[in-house]
């Protein structure tokens, strides 16, 4: 599936719900330089830094959740629950996500629930894709990766430079 293709307006007086996920860093900075993709959706941003809300537009909902990795699996836990929370509330038509641990379990809630998910792996994993990206790969309707040479025909697929 094509990203543009994800974001066609409907023909419906109803706008497609987006739920824009990334943590903290360059995981955020790359997330917002895809918004002018989503523009004349609704548009809800999760993150992991209270501080991003000033960056987010009056117009567009936003959430902070709790930040943690692999090595903090109570945290992991609670990240989770604050996720499932946002996901039933927000019943998002789609979820994009740059990376990481928030974004990986918001594509999956939401691929169970029946929305469809974008992936795009972290620009800065230039070697390789990022093991986030890698386990979401299979559950996501679009993976994309920033690099040409990681692209493979099942996945991730490289459709030019989006960042």
């Amino acid at each position: 599936m094509q990203f543009k293709q994800l974001f066609r307006r409907r023909t419906e007086p109803r706008r497609q719900r987006v739920l824009a996920v990334a943590s903290g860093g360059g995981h955020w900075v790359q997330l917002q330089r895809l918004m002018a993709a989503m523009d004349g959706h609704d548009i809800t941003f999760v993150t992991t830094l209270e501080s991003y809300r000033e960056e987010v537009p009056d117009s567009a909902r936003f959430y902070c959740v709790r930040d943690a990795s692999r090595w903090n699996k109570f945290g992991l836990l609670r990240m989770a629950i604050q996720l499932s929370v946002i996901v039933l509330r927000e019943q998002p038509d789609i979820v994009i996500s740059t990376g990481a641990a928030a974004g990986y379990f918001c594509l999956r809630l939401t691929k169970l629930l029946g929305g469809r998910t974008i992936w795009v792996d972290s620009l800065a994993n230039a070697d390789c894709m990022s093991l986030s990206g890698q386990r979401i790969g299979r559950h996501a309707d679009l993976w994309l990766t920033q690099w040409p040479h990681l692209a493979r025909p099942e996945g991730p697929f490289y459709q030019g430079a989006v960042l």
